[in-house]
């Protein structure tokens, strides 16, 4: 997997990469992921992907996030892993 760059957002980390004819979207938030990836002859530039990162999907990822959160939880709890 090839490092394409860092993409700028206040709340994640969000990398570019590009793998196997794909872009690959990783974004980070403590211990959890998301990752999107794309076929790379969809796009033209790197900069179409850039700015998909917008408002709506920002809060998508954190509803997302917050979601992973609630479920990991809920096993580690219920397997009396946290209590």
């Amino acid at each position: 997997m090839r490092y394409i760059k860092d993409i700028p957002n206040p709340r994640y980390k969000i990398g570019l990469y590009q793998w196997n004819s794909k872009y690959i979207i990783k974004i980070e938030s403590g211990m959890y992921e998301q990752t999107y990836k794309i076929d790379d002859y969809e796009v033209t530039s790197t900069d179409e992907l850039e700015a998909c990162m917008d408002d709506a999907f920002t809060k998508a990822i954190a509803d997302r996030f917050d979601a992973m959160h609630d479920d990991f939880n809920g096993t580690l709890q219920r397997h009396n892993v946290l209590f």
